[in-house]
């Protein structure tokens, strides 16, 4: 059965690694966008997903989360596994993907291959899990950056910034894979959203 829609407010915020926007229902967070070069991109980057959602300050509970990415951003080991969310209507598998990628830990990572496994499929699926990373609603929160390609290979990144985003987030949690050969960082055009720190 559908459950229906809930309105949607939304923040607009500033960390250590540009603005971040994050998004939030009677059930729970229910968008995040990484950051940003400016409030405008985070803003925008959100209102793709949710373009009837209305700017408003946050309660309590969604400014504890907004505090805790604005610390994670600076370094800081933050855990948002308690963080209540809404992911919206779901693809059976995305679902599952989604609740096992949310119980990796800080400096935790695992490849689209290994969650497939886990799940019981077959390998064949990693590109399925990979296809639920990208259309996570709420990265940082359902950690995304934390699955990584097979072979020590960074893998694709949806967030502003791509695959050099990626490798900045884990950066911070002390792991360290190289952004893929021949690829230039996407953050490094002045002109490309995305982090810089």
């Amino acid at each position: 059965m559908t459950q229906p829609a809930l309105a949607t407010r939304y923040h607009v915020f500033e960390t250590a690694a540009g603005h971040a926007a994050i998004g939030w229902n009677d059930r729970g967070i229910s968008s995040f966008r990484l950051p940003a070069r400016t409030a405008r991109e985070a803003s925008w980057a959100l209102l793709r997903r949710a373009p009837d959602a209305t700017i408003v300050d946050p309660p309590a509970p969604v400014r504890a989360i907004v505090d805790a990415a604005c610390r994670y951003f600076a370094g800081e080991r933050v855990d948002f596994g308690d963080a209540p969310i809404d992911l919206g209507e779901q693809e059976p598998f995305f679902a599952r993907v989604y609740d096992r990628v949310r119980k990796l830990g800080w400096g935790e990572t695992t490849t689209y291959g290994a969650i497939a496994k886990e799940l019981g499929a077959g390998p064949e699926f990693a590109r399925d899990v990979g296809q639920a990373m990208a259309s996570n609603p709420i990265p940082l929160i359902v950690p995304c950056h934390r699955v990584t390609a097979a072979g020590g290979k960074i893998g694709g990144f949806s967030a502003p910034g791509g695959s050099f985003s990626k490798a900045r987030m884990l950066e911070l949690e002390g792991v360290s894979i190289a952004v893929d050969a021949g690829k230039k960082p996407e953050a490094k055009k002045p002109e490309q959203p995305g982090f810089d720190f």
